[in-house]
């Protein structure tokens, strides 16, 4: 059964991952033996999800225009448990709106209109990922969106990196409260994990400012997907351990 799947990928093509440089290229060897450079749509450091040798999965651009033809999506850790982890940043979002226009998140409570990209903070320059609104017996609801693939063992674990502009977020989210209510989303991009921390061997000043802004009233929403060849489901919520 796939009526579960959120989002559905085009056909993928399979290969072997070889490398990655300059941020936004990554080698792969296809299943022919032939060796091309694909796009990697990450802007993160790809920290445990960038092993020479992982199973692949890209997608393939009909578009002559293009460079590169191929998109780097998926890459497969966890040589005990294989696990297929999203690669493609740009792809959370798109899929946390169509969760939300789903009200699959019942802890966000009931909203009626779904914005994105919403400018808010103190000067004004900050952009929300979405805003909830619409009934008018609840507070409205602020969501920012965080890619997760970091892991130790069943631990998802953000930032995979130092963070200041997450940092920045936090602190905003923050000062919302408590005339708004202030959610941070983390989207766990792996099924292999079963609970949330702060990364604070990454970033640790991250890690306190987490903690503050839950004591302070900012909800932690940990969402598990599972990612496939086909597509990506929703697992539900892990344990926050704080």
């Amino acid at each position: 059964m796939t009526d579960d799947y959120l989002y559905y990928y085009p056909p993928l093509y399979s290969g072997i991952f070889v490398k990655r440089y300059k941020r936004f290229f990554a080698d792969v060897e296809l299943a022919s033996g032939e060796v091309v450079t694909a796009h990697c749509p990450n802007t993160g450091p790809m920290t445990g999800v960038s092993t020479p040798g992982s199973p692949v999965m890209l997608s393939k651009s009909d578009n002559e225009a293009r460079k590169l033809a191929y998109t780097l999506e998926l890459i497969q850790v966890n040589d005990n448990e294989p696990t297929w982890v999203g690669i493609n940043t740009a792809l959370p979002n798109r899929i946390i709106k169509l969760a939300l226009a789903q009200h699959l998140f019942p802890e966000l409570g009931n909203y009626t209109f779904i914005k994105g990209e919403v400018p808010y903070g103190i000067d004004k320059k900050s952009r929300i990922d979405f805003l909830l609104t619409g009934n008018d017996t609840d507070l409205p609801v602020y969501v920012e969106v965080k890619n997760t693939t970091l892991a130790s063992g069943r631990l998802a674990l953000f930032p995979d990196t130092e963070t200041t502009r997450g940092q920045k977020h936090l602190r905003e989210l923050t000062a919302l409260l408590p005339h708004s209510r202030a959610v941070m989303l983390y989207f766990i991009n792996r099924a292999d994990c079963t609970e949330f921390a702060p990364g604070d061997s990454t970033d640790p000043v991250y890690g306190k400012l987490l903690r503050n802004a839950f004591a302070m009233g900012v909800e932690i929403l940990p969402c598990r997907f599972e990612i496939t060849p086909i597509g990506v489901r929703y697992l539900g919520l892990v344990p926050c351990v704080m």
